[in-house]
């Protein structure tokens, strides 16, 4: 069992362990050649991580305790500005462009929290993709069956936060920083066995981080626990911490739609939603299992792209036009997808969104929250995926569906593990609207704390 941020600053506060061990420990995990280390990360940042964690530990001892999070290794994806260094997003093509002068503001509020960074995650190119495959830095491997057939086997970790979910899984973080833009932290949340939380968009700040669509990007943390989430949250929102109370579990009403996001699904995962529900509602939780009609809509809303390919193709037609052959060949495809697009159209999808927000928060005001699989899926073959375009493309799609449909309501949400002990990991979504994330950490925290018995 992965210790948590809580177990881990107990220890500290305790005096069983410092900053420098358990930060040597991330980096000897990071670095053991055995390990995934290689593919978790694009840049290690041993030397100033062991500054850090010095510093850190000659706070604790004069009593100084800047945040819950003081002296615990995280990590953070390879789209954070950090001043001094070019921003890669998990890429080749912007080798050599100029470094970023100032740190993004979520790396200064890690820093000023007392967090030792340990390094920069790898990534989905440019985050544009819910699988977590990258041609330029290795792709790494889920935890669950890592074995099966060496490194070109196992499973995919997800994306587009790969690196970030195997920094926690193998012990090489406590915490992973990524972002969420249809997806891209509950997808490697589920398949790897952790909670990711997507906060509502607007509750922590993009300065400094290189965007996929402004209009849909968010920034959370995967981590062991919902506390853990929590915990995260504070700081990267800049709030201070106030840890989550269970919300009770009798008469807590969740809406399971029938509808778009049980497509698909394998026998594995819905035989985990049910084991689930079944446990919900002998806790006094009431499912209801009814249709969200605006959900069948978003399909031709998105149809010629939606506002990831216009927004991905404004920021990138000007290196695809220098650099197209150094780009993952799948995602610059999708990227282009953009450059057909029209103002329009574009306005097209602004207009629909808020009236499509509007249906469904009027469908979810009875509602505490919305329940679904966060991914319908076991986590594919890593070799089954990059053999095919087709089975690349499918995969994706399917993937991604359930979590874009709360990015798109500008919502909150959380993925918790809900397998059984040794079986493929499978994420229970929780979702609320914009705006109700500490509501719904108090609702994922019941849940979580139902779901361990």
């Amino acid at each position: 069992m992965i210790p948590s941020l809580h177990q881990q600053s107990e220890e500290l506060r305790n005096n069983n362990s410092s900053s420098l061990e358990l930060t040597e420990l991330a980096l000897q995990r990071a670095a053991a050649a055995d390990g995934e280390g290689a593919r978790v990360f694009t840049r290690l940042y041993a030397d100033s991580a062991r500054a850090a964690a010095t510093a850190s530990d000659t706070l604790r001892n004069a009593g100084i305790v800047r945040s819950p999070i003081e002296g615990l290794p995280v990590s953070i994806k390879d789209l954070f500005d950090v001043a001094g260094e070019t921003t890669q997003a998990g890429s080749v093509a912007l080798r050599g462009y100029p470094v970023a002068t100032e740190s993004a503001v979520v790396v200064k509020r890690l820093i000023a929290a007392g967090a030792v960074i340990v390094g920069r995650t790898n990534m989905t190119e440019f985050a544009y993709s819910g699988l977590g495959i990258n041609p330029h830095y290795g792709t790494p491997r889920n935890p669950w069956q890592r074995e099966v057939g060496g490194v070109d086997g196992g499973r995919i970790p997800g994306g587009s936060s790969s690196g970030a979910a195997i920094s926690v899984t193998d012990g090489m973080a406590v915490a992973g920083v990524g972002s969420d833009t249809g997806g891209s932290i509950r997808i490697p949340a589920a398949f790897c066995g952790i909670t990711g939380f997507k906060p509502t968009a607007r509750r922590v700040s993009m300065q400094g981080v290189l965007p996929l669509s402004e209009n849909l990007d968010s920034i959370g943390a995967m981590a062991p626990t919902v506390l853990c989430c929590a915990m995260m949250d504070a700081v990267l929102s800049g709030e201070e911490f106030v840890a989550p109370v269970a919300h009770p579990l009798r008469g807590l009403r969740l809406l399971y739609p029938t509808n778009i996001v049980r497509d698909g699904m394998d026998e594995h995962v819905a035989a985990s939603m049910q084991a689930a529900i079944g446990k919900l509602s002998a806790a006094g939780a009431v499912i209801v299992e009814q249709e969200v009609p605006a959900f069948n809509e978003l399909a031709a809303i998105n149809a010629k792209g939606g506002f990831t390919a216009a927004e991905a193709w404004t920021w990138h037609r000007q290196l695809i036009a220098e650099r197209k052959d150094h780009y993952d060949q799948r995602v610059v495809s999708r990227i282009m997808r953009g450059k057909d697009m029209s103002a329009a159209d574009l306005l097209d999808v602004l207009h629909s969104r808020r009236k499509w927000i509007a249906k469904v928060e009027q469908q979810l005001a009875g509602y505490d929250a919305l329940l679904m699989p966060t991914v319908p899926i076991i986590a594919p073959k890593i070799a089954d995926l990059q053999a095919s375009d087709d089975a690349y493309y499918a995969a994706n799609g399917l993937i991604l569906r359930n979590p874009t449909l709360i990015n798109f309501l500008d919502g909150c949400a959380v993925s918790l593990p809900c397998h059984a002990a040794g079986t493929a990991p499978v994420g229970l979504g929780l979702a609320a609207a914009g705006g109700n994330d500490r509501r719904l950490l108090s609702i994922a925290l019941a849940v979580e704390t139902l779901l361990k018995q």
